[in-house]
């Protein structure tokens, strides 16, 4: 989280200054306090007085007032800051940033700043790939600036390709990251799992498991934070794990296809968080046409699907693996079951029946039970904390 950073968002003249509002809300939503600096040119794509409200502060844009003299000191903002972000960051601003033309006071700013330094650049595909642009990027990363890189899309020109600012989302959960990364599991390699897998009954129908998949994605960003590298085998869910900094995703569908890429990446790991909702059956029959629908009843044979996490516990040796009960009844009785039948190191146990806890929401309700019988029980909290639970944990086993 960013509770209580210091960080000027500097926005520049180009048409995704727009979404500089967002960044600057979700900051903000997220205890930082912003100060903002635009270019003159950059009032002309998005007022001072939307920035200045949304920031709580107002907007800085020239060196001084002109009517009472007051100066804006790009000093004292360079040394208030714990991080700085530019974006959009045009073609022409990271140039004058690359080469120290020092002509507005979002680049005296710059210049002044002692904390890390984030652009998100923002151009037409052909400003994008000049070379004079290429340049100038590569000469930024060298003084240790952290470009955050456009994305795909179709551009306010008309044309498609690469120059559309990362989303707001995206940006500020590089800075939460690149911010708040620290080294306790530098040099660890961990599988997670998450979401809910499908089982065809045929192209069109399916069987699954609820899951939005958000505790698993917090739990990895996590990891990342941390230090770790992190494996994430993603089945359906409604979050987009590819957006997590330090993590990379591998996507699978069904519960078989998770089984596999799980057992390839289990020998080349240090532990197995197991938070996916992997379905217990699957359809003895697949059809390759849509099944139609008849008068008669219709009857499906399941098959069991393979117990990830029985068989990562099986052959763990020195690594942790760390699995998930959640239960409607007798929950602590199944998680002990689980946790001792599973070889498990820990378990995590949520209950249905705990409000505000369990699938979709944005809250969970947790107690970790370990194989020596003791057990932690913890408040409901956001999913984030919740995770840093989990992950302190780990930690522990660690250490032990």
């Amino acid at each position: 989280m960013l509770k209580d950073k210091h960080i000027v968002v500097g926005v520049t003249g180009g048409i995704a200054a727009y979404k500089s509002a967002m960044i600057i809300r979700l900051l903000v939503k997220q205890g930082a306090e912003v100060k903002v600096v635009m270019t003159p040119t950059a009032k002309q794509f998005i007022t001072p007085l939307t920035l200045a409200t949304l920031a709580k502060s107002p907007v800085l844009v020239d060196f001084f007032n002109p009517e009472n003299g007051e100066w804006n000191s790009h000093v004292s903002l360079g040394l208030w800051a714990d991080a700085m972000v530019i974006a959009p960051a045009t073609a022409a601003t990271i140039g004058k940033m690359a080469n120290g033309v020092a002509d507005n006071l979002l680049v005296t700013t710059y210049l002044s700043a002692k904390c890390p330094v984030f652009l998100a650049p923002a151009m037409d595909l052909d400003m994008w790939h000049h070379p004079t642009t290429q340049r100038n990027l590569q000469t930024l990363r060298e003084f240790g600036n952290i470009v955050i890189e456009p994305n795909s899309g179709e551009l306010a020109s008309g044309l498609d390709g690469k120059g559309r600012m990362a989303e707001p989302e995206q940006i500020v959960d590089v800075l939460d990251f690149m911010i708040n990364r620290t080294t306790e599991l530098e040099g660890k390699r961990i599988l997670v799992n998450g979401g809910g897998t499908i089982e065809r009954i045929d192209p069109v129908r399916f069987i699954t498991n609820d899951s939005s998949g958000k505790m698993a994605c917090s739990i990895a960003r996590e990891l990342a934070i941390r230090g770790a590298e992190v494996i994430f085998v993603a089945a359906r869910m409604s979050v987009n794990p590819e957006g997590i900094p330090g993590v990379t995703v591998r996507r699978v569908e069904s519960a078989d296809q998770m089984y596999v890429v799980c057992m390839d990446e289990f020998d080349r790991v240090d532990a197995a968080i197991l938070a996916a909702a992997v379905a217990d059956y699957t359809p003895a029959f697949k059809s390759e046409h849509k099944l139609k629908k008849s008068s008669d009843s219709m009857s499906i044979e399941l098959l069991p699907t393979h117990d990830i996490a029985a068989e990562l516990g099986a052959c763990k040796g020195e690594r942790k693996v760390v699995g998930f009960a959640l239960e409607t009844d007798n929950e602590f009785e199944h998680a002990e079951d689980k946790l001792i039948r599973k070889n498990l190191d820990f378990i995590v146990l949520n209950s249905l029946r705990d409000q505000g806890a369990g699938l979709g929401v944005n809250t969970n309700k947790i107690t970790i039970l370990r194989p020596n019988g003791m057990r932690t029980a913890y408040e409901l909290k956001s999913k984030t904390e919740v995770a840093r639970d989990i992950v302190d944990e780990l930690i522990a086993e660690f250490e032990v």
